[in-house]
């Protein structure tokens, strides 16, 4: 009898209005999300690693514009892009990470590559692309990642002197874009991957919570594998995708329970905004979220494909 699989990723998670969102935007979202979660899915069907999974599943919104990750990276204050990404493997505890490149195509191939071609975890800025460029990574421009949309936020931003936005003029501009991905494999290992390009407007080398293992990802055989996506500094601040694993782990609580208590408590609380995956053991997805929106999708053990967008879906 072959064992359970299953996949779930998420695109950013915050405030996304039904009222703002087009009919063209809202299926080019569902479509990409759809083509994420099918490319992992396709690895774990034909036996392949949870790791090499939630990294193609990943990479699939790094090449996407509607991701702030890769391609459609947001600028910094000097209208750069700097992109982290983390990603850990669940049956062995190991983990790569990277921040602060600005000239990597896909991040999360990069932090892959940290975890399994070096000694290190966590690489940042122009060491992190270094290794890259040792290990036959293309250099990419940083005319790749720019795009019209990520420009206006940025000039929005600047005018208000924020890093977010109080005037949507798209559906997601308030949305604290992050991707992400967790998966249970059939040899039953879990692994997890996030990707982003942290906050428009950013200064001063602003990292938040997406490479940072036990933060804004986390991937524990047995247990669980977590992705988070909000208001990095909060996710920061309070362990959250280490703290999911820690209560699974000491207070056996299921991966709802755990999900649910930090998002909807703890990170609340303290005024964070965001969302989160996981998957357990067994394969059992959950999608915790305390905002109006999370772009998700996942197909189950059973097989079955959800993609979704509102938090009342």
């Amino acid at each position: 009898m072959s064992q359970p699989f299953s996949i779930a990723i998420h695109g950013g998670a915050g405030t996304i209005l039904r009222e703002n969102m087009s009919e063209d935007l809202k299926q080019s979202i569902l479509a990409d999300l759809e083509k994420s979660v099918q490319a992992g899915h396709h690895i774990l069907a034909n036996g392949g690693t949870a790791v090499d999974a939630v990294v193609a599943a990943v990479k699939v919104m790094e090449d996407s514009p509607n991701f702030n990750a890769g391609h459609g990276a947001v600028l910094t204050h000097k209208e750069m892009v700097e992109m982290d990404a983390s990603v850990m493997d669940g049956s062995n505890s190991n983990a790569g990470a990277i921040a602060g490149v600005r000239h990597i195509k896909n991040p999360v191939e990069l932090a892959r590559d940290v975890m399994l071609h070096s000694d290190h975890v966590f690489l940042m800025g122009e060491g992190a692309e270094e290794f890259a460029f040792q290990h036959d990574y293309a250099f990419t421009e940083q005319d790749y990642f720019f795009t019209d949309r990520r420009y206006e936020q940025l000039l929005a931003m600047k005018k208000q002197g924020h890093v977010a936005l109080s005037e949507a003029k798209y559906p997601d501009d308030r949305k604290h874009g992050t991707v992400g991905a967790v998966a249970l494999d059939q040899h039953g290992n879990l692994a997890a991957a996030t990707s982003t390009g942290g906050i428009t407007n950013k200064k001063f080398g602003r990292i938040g919570d997406s490479p940072i293992i036990g933060a804004g990802t986390v991937a524990e055989n047995n247990n669980v594998a977590v992705s988070c996506t909000g208001m990095g500094e909060f996710f920061i601040r309070k362990m959250v995708a280490g703290d999911v694993a820690a209560r699974m782990k000491y207070l056996k609580e299921d991966v709802a329970t755990a999900c649910e208590t930090i998002i909807q408590g703890d990170l609340k609380t303290i005024g964070g905004e965001g969302g989160l995956i996981a998957i357990d053991a067994q394969g059992k997805i959950h999608f915790a979220m305390n905002s109006s929106g999370m772009y998700r999708a996942a197909i189950d053990c059973d097989g079955q494909l959800s993609v979704k967008i509102y938090s009342d879906e």
